[in-house]
């Protein structure tokens, strides 16, 4: 009897693979433990006699194909750009107050402090007054208004870059068992790094000092922003 039965004539009822598999014959391969050969090099240099050949040529070490592919192999575009930082814009300098327009905190004045590599804008609302932490923003949400805060006693080191707001990696995934168990349970906030919480104490200390210096910053920073019915953001001054 034929392993693979014909449906009709000329179509087996199992695939190639599949006979190959129900003869098992893969487990009378024998594996050879001998290194694979190496590729040979694309060119040879060879010395070529006569003054005027230059002495030594790069010589093919196969020959070339007779015909052309049949079909055009596409190869991708390799790009010449280069990522580069965001130029920032001339409304925006250090110390500026500006207006969050999307995010968790959309609506909270910030100060900006500095732009990091990756063009975004690191701003603290401070903590203190209006629970805006340090964060990055894109500055393509943000409204620059007119007000600025003198930041120039706040020292900022070089490790506020953006792998300091990289989230940690997660270390292997749980398995199947303990996450059906762990349904329905309340699962544990992970603490706040107490490094993190003394940067932010450390750069608002400063930044609330220079607040404190002009009567009503702080109401102002304080104070959430919208719009009110009537009112567009292109005919406002900010």
């Amino acid at each position: 009897m034929a392993r693979s039965k014909e449906l009709v004539p000329g179509v087996g009822r199992f695939s190639r693979s599949g006979v190959f598999a129900k003869r098992a014959l893969y487990k009378g391969q024998k594996k050879t433990d001998k290194p694979a050969a190496e590729t040979p090099p694309e060119y040879i240099e060879k010395t070529i006699g006569g003054e005027k050949n230059g002495g030594k040529r790069l010589v093919p070490t196969s020959k070339a194909p007779r015909f052309y592919p049949a079909e055009d192999v596409r190869k991708p575009k390799k790009s010449r750009k280069a990522p580069q930082t965001s130029s920032l814009r001339s409304s925006i300098t250090p110390g500026t107050v500006l207006i969050l327009l999307a995010g968790r905190y959309r609506g909270k004045r910030v100060v900006f402090l500095k732009q990091l590599t990756s063009g975004l804008l690191l701003v603290t609302g401070p903590y203190k007054i209006n629970g805006v932490p340090l964060r990055r923003v894109n500055q393509a949400y943000v409204i620059a208004t007119s007000t600025r805060v003198d930041i120039s006693g706040v020292s900022l080191d070089e490790k506020f870059n953006d792998s300091y707001f990289a989230k940690p990696s997660t270390k292997g995934s749980k398995s199947a068992e303990e996450e059906f168990f762990e349904e329905g349970k309340p699962k544990a906030k992970e603490a706040f790094p107490e490094s993190k919480a003394s940067d932010q104490k450390t750069i608002d200390g400063a930044v609330i000092t220079a607040i404190k210096g002009t009567e009503n910053l702080g109401k102002y920073l304080k104070a959430s922003w919208g719009l009110s019915k009537g009112q567009f953001p292109h005919q406002l001054v900010f």
